[in-house]
């Protein structure tokens, strides 16, 4: 079967981009051709800075014929419907469209559409065109005379189809002027001479000649094992980076590492202002030094040519920038470091959080007040967690934050450290901030772990205030994270906490009972139910916990929703839920016709069958076991009390007429399935559970 290669050869396309970029151009050419009635078997993308590159393999030479049949107003219907259904059928005139009969209806017309095959490069030549004047570059620009948009200027095209066993064929169409052909270039310095291609195979060897390395995931293992290999070699290990190896990917077309170094003077600056010094300005790796675990004075950089005094003049122009930026750094960190953290927290009541929300240093107030309220809650001294509470932004106004925000945190603690507080208070200034993403850790010492959730409390019961609340996919505050953030420090630390409470000391628009504090409570249910769901369980059954009245205590809700999942996985749970939602079906339809919720206890007097009296007793005795279970949070012991309602509750559907024509028997059945109700919402709203 035929395949197919494009090209898209242009000037550099920014690193950031070109990942996307090349599933979007697979995306939209595969999702055009298939629907056109094309098929393929598979489909790859590639990028480099100067080219995107798409192979589909196993193409159909063509769409097939299609037929269709459209039904069309009634013979004699007015003038302007019969237009309408020529128009949209595409006939000249009601001459061309056949007639047919219905028994009911009456005549009406049909038109028969009749669509020819046609071959995939002709379907291919008609959807480029489009496809490239929409592609959807997150910036993109003019250039010349010309209206065509592109990320940057586009100077060929390379289209071409056939099988292996014939030479392809160029498939031809035109884009403002660029006509496709089989004609690329390789490197911008190294082989910058036009060349043929014919397939990806071909396509991709002679790109290799030609200096150009087509697979991205390649360049990036290539820069990798030589960068380690380097490093190795001088008895250092390379610090990954996997967000630097991806940029720098995108950055070379024919990746060559280069080593080089600064001065050791450097190495009394922390190791992290150093690696973001050397990254946020040259693109370059450091290396550590596995005998200290410090990093060493050498540095890996990635250079797009192989020059001629094997890259000494490269590295030269890298060791020059890179000691200019690091004497800018010492210059910070030893002007950081003839002030005490606290004496810049007066810096901070000039400094906006919000402007609805006040100041940075109106916030550290509100922090330590907090923090004092948790502490005590968390097992963290008061006193520590005021302390840690209070210094937590101070590293803010500080030179080197300021050159590097992503700083935060880690500076504040290493100025702590270094100014002699407590180490509980110097941890706290940096994990307060965690976790900052899924796969970051959650801080663990109880002091950190009051102020992180002061910080996070406050930032959540601040924004709802104002109703700044995440819509959509938009959440400019991270108010989803910090959420996430709560919720992961509570379950991972096993502590019993009242949110409830927790938001109303926070925010006093957000205490308990307000509509603020329950809107705030359903967000973190939603961001619970993501993340239990990220973990297998199941969102129906949050739902079904949540319902119930004061379920604030993040852990208890979770153990709830693990008992309950596994008690549902059994024959009795699945059973008894079937047996629980016939009974709330009844009931609603029962409550609806007479009006009335049916919330008595009934009657002995009026259990007359064995089927009724033995559910009475079993109601009974599982309401006893629940309450006792639930007080001891012995969540699986309530569900095994559970569990002895299910024979009973199955007895009594297939032994009793519920809608009984005595008005009382009737009344008393009735006011039994409430019972069955009422036990079960003591675990769960059996009511919110799917199945």
């Amino acid at each position: 079967m035929p395949d197919l290669l494009l090209e898209l050869f242009s000037e550099e396309i920014p690193a950031r981009m070109q990942r996307r970029a090349a599933e979007n151009l697979k995306q939209l050419v595969t999702d055009a051709l298939v629907d056109q009635g094309v098929t393929y078997e598979g489909a790859k993308a590639f990028a480099t800075p100067r080219r995107l590159a798409l192979h589909i393999a196993g193409l159909t030479a063509g769409s097939k014929p299609t037929r269709e049949e459209r039904k069309g107003p009634r013979v004699g219907a007015p003038e302007k419907a019969l237009e309408g259904f020529l128009r949209g059928a595409g006939l000249a005139s009601i001459d061309e469209a056949q007639v047919a009969s219905d028994p009911k209806k009456g005549d009406f017309y049909v038109a028969v559409i009749e669509k020819p095959g046609r071959a995939t490069p002709e379907i291919f030549a008609e959807i480029m065109p489009g496809i490239i004047r929409g592609f959807p570059w997150p910036k993109s620009m003019r250039w010349g005379t010309g209206q065509m948009r592109w990320v940057r200027p586009l100077h060929s095209i390379v289209a071409t189809f056939g099988p292996e066993t014939e030479e392809p064929e160029v498939i031809p169409f035109e884009v403002d002027g660029i006509a496709s052909s089989n004609i690329t270039r390789g490197h911008r310095f190294l082989a910058p001479d036009a060349f043929e291609v014919r397939r990806l195979d071909d396509y991709a060897d002679k790109l290799e000649k030609a200096k150009v390395v087509l697979d991205a995931d390649r360049r990036k293992d290539i820069i990798a094992n030589d960068a380690r290999n380097r490093a190795m070699a001088l008895g250092l290990e390379l610090v990954e980076d996997e967000g630097l190896l991806e940029e720098v990917a995108g950055l070379v077309e024919w990746p060559v590492v280069l080593v080089g170094s600064f001065e050791e003077a450097f190495l009394e600056l922390p190791d992290e202002v150093i690696r973001l010094t050397i990254r946020a300005n040259q693109k370059c790796f450091v290396l550590r030094d596995p005998a200290t675990g410090r990093l060493s004075n050498r540095f890996v950089a990635v250079s797009n040519i192989e020059a001629a005094d094997g890259g000494a003049t490269i590295i030269a122009g890298n060791e020059k920038v890179i000691r200019a930026r690091l004497s800018d750094a010492r210059f910070f960190w030893e002007t950081d470091l003839k002030a005490p953290l606290e004496s810049r927290l007066p810096k901070l009541d000039s400094v906006v959080f919000h402007e609805k929300l006040g100041t940075q240093g109106a916030r550290v107030n509100r922090l330590e007040a907090l923090a004092r309220e948790i502490a005590p809650l968390v097992g963290a001294d008061v006193e520590k967690a005021a302390r840690a509470a209070r210094l937590a932004k101070a590293d803010l106004p500080t030179q080197m934050v300021y050159e590097f925000p992503e700083l935060q945190g880690q500076m504040g603690r290493t100025y702590a450290q270094m100014q002699g507080e407590e180490p509980s208070v110097a941890l706290a200034i940096e994990d307060h901030y965690k976790p900052q993403g899924p796969s970051d850790a959650v801080p663990a010492d109880p002091v950190a772990i009051a102020v992180a959730l002061a910080d996070k409390l406050d930032l959540l019961t601040g924004f709802w205030a104002i109703d700044e609340k995440p819509t959509g996919s938009k959440d400019p505050f991270a108010l989803r994270r910090a959420a996430l953030g709560v919720i992961r420090i509570v379950l991972e630390n096993g502590l019993r906490l009242r949110l409830a409470a927790l938001l109303g000391h926070a925010n006093p628009a957000t205490a308990k009972a307000s509509p603020l504090a329950a809107d705030l409570l359903a967000f973190f249910a939603d961001r619970l139910k993501v993340h239990l769901r990220e973990q297998g369980a199941r969102h129906d059954l949050i739902d079904a916990v949540f319902a119930l009245e004061g379920q604030d205590d993040l852990l208890m809700v979770v153990k709830r929703v693990e008992a309950l999942g596994a008690f549902l996985a059994t024959e009795d749970g699945t059973n008894l839920l079937a047996g629980v939602k016939r009974a709330a079906n009844i009931l609603k339809a029962e409550e609806k016709k007479d009006g009335v919720e049916v919330t008595d206890r009934p009657h002995a007097d009026h259990l007359v069958e064995k089927a009724e009296i033995e559910l009475a007793a079993a109601i009974d005795t599982a309401r006893a076991d629940i309450r006792d279970a639930l007080k001891g949070e012995d969540f699986a012991g309530a569900m095994t009390a559970l569990a002895g309602l299910r024979a009973p509750v199955d007895r009594f559907f297939d032994d009793i007429l519920v809608n009984a024509d005595d008005t009382d028997l009737r009344l008393n059945r009735l006011r039994l399935l409430a019972e069955i109700r009422e036990a079960t919402r003591s675990v769960a709203d059996f009511s919110k559970i799917s199945g």
